[in-house]
């Protein structure tokens, strides 16, 4: 037996995958200082940075997702499978891992086979409400799965004896009241707020429709309410020409315009309605906060998840969506002015988010981790 319980974590080539591996990594050692966490990535992933950075013990791989885009190219993805499970394997022989968590993402898939064909526990985290092909792939050996999204459990083609709705392991809510969250922003207290937000690194998309509906404004075609406020994160590289795009006529007084939201929590807790992609993510948070929203899915997401998770959201009574290409900003003022103008409605959304909460997410799956692993060995 170790002197201290051995849990490797995989997951990444994105945030969405890299960020729940994290979540759930760090409230294990909460619970459990003696874990030893191990994380296996991809060498072209984020978490080639982030893993690094954190100080976190880590395995990268030369391992590469599938290009739909380019079929005769993913010759690649199967020499980098093969590689990868052989410094797995080895990695598994010298460890001796307990207990096996893969959260998705190509930069899971060697170190799920590889505890399927060793014997070691996997379980299984996913996060959106059409299971990734790697969770698919996995579920043949998975001990346990936890799923954010209850619409991905008829999609599992294979479903262990124990699966759970736990919900996405994402940042705690705001402490502060919302009248202190909007201290932070410079935001009116008895506004009506929209935040609109379109990912880390913003969103196209989004900008476009914003920047669209201020110039529509701006000539009269659109007639807002006279307390609508809206919080609007650009992205760090588009917040310099957005800038410079609205100061050409002077800003707005009811916008309020940021690169980054570095206090993501107080952002969500300071909003009446948000405007999102659909990311699992993203989606995650405003369910803790029981927040309404607007969704506009990435079209380009894989296996087109964010569509999905916005239709589920939808007919759960939690969201609207507006399809990409249906996207101006005459569309969205409409969507915003209708919603905001009809408080019962705005309160039914509400509900609905917080029924499909899952704020102890984090702590529900590391807690069944835990389960798994030897129990602690005395100090006496």
């Amino acid at each position: 037996m170790h002197e201290r319980p051995v849990v490797v974590l995989s997951g990444g080539g994105t945030g969405g995958h890299l960020y729940p591996a994290l979540a759930i990594a760090d409230e294990l050692r909460a619970l459990r200082p003696d874990v030893r966490a191990i994380f296996v990535g991809a060498e072209r992933g984020l978490e080639a940075r982030v893993l690094p950075e954190r100080g976190e013990e880590h395995l990268l791989l030369p391992v590469f997702g599938v290009d739909r885009s380019r079929i005769f190219a993913n010759w690649r993805v199967l020499t980098g499978l093969v590689v990868g499970l052989v410094r797995v394997a080895r990695l598994f022989v010298r460890e001796r891992p307990e207990v096996v968590v893969v959260t998705g993402g190509y930069a899971g898939a060697a170190a799920g086979i590889a505890a399927g064909v060793m014997g070691v526990p996997l379980v299984l985290q996913e996060q959106n409400s059409v299971p990734g092909a790697v969770t698919k792939l996995l579920t043949r050996w998975a001990s346990r799965i936890h799923v954010a999204f209850p619409e991905a459990i008829p999609r599992l083609p294979l479903v262990p004896p124990r699966v759970f709705v736990s919900g996405n392991p994402v940042r705690a809510r705001s402490d502060s009241s919302r009248e202190t969250a909007r201290r932070v922003f410079g935001l009116p207290a008895d506004a009506t707020v929209v935040l609109v937000v379109g990912g880390s690194q913003g969103s196209v998309a989004l900008n476009g429709a914003m920047l669209d509906l201020v110039e529509a404004v701006r000539r009269g075609a659109i007639d807002l309410p006279e307390d609508l406020h809206f919080l609007w994160a650009t992205g760090s590289k588009h917040f310099d020409g957005i800038r410079e795009a609205l100061e050409r006529d002077g800003p707005p007084d009811r916008l309020h315009v940021v690169a980054y939201l570095e206090d993501m929590p107080a952002a969500l807790a300071s909003a009446d309605v948000a405007v999102s992609r659909a990311g699992a993510m993203s989606t995650a948070e405003l369910l803790n906060e029981g927040l309404p929203a607007v969704l506009v899915p990435l079209p380009t997401a894989a296996e087109g998840h964010q569509a999905h998770n916005a239709r589920a959201l939808a007919a759960a009574g939690a969201a609207l969506v507006i399809p990409q290409h249906e996207l101006t900003g005459e569309t969205l003022a409409a969507r915003l002015v209708a919603l905001v103008s009809d408080p019962d409605a705005l309160e039914g959304m509400r509900g609905a988010a917080r029924s499909r909460a899952r704020p102890e997410a984090k702590a529900d799956i590391a807690a069944d981790v835990m389960s798994l692993l030897p129990p602690a060995r005395s100090s006496a």
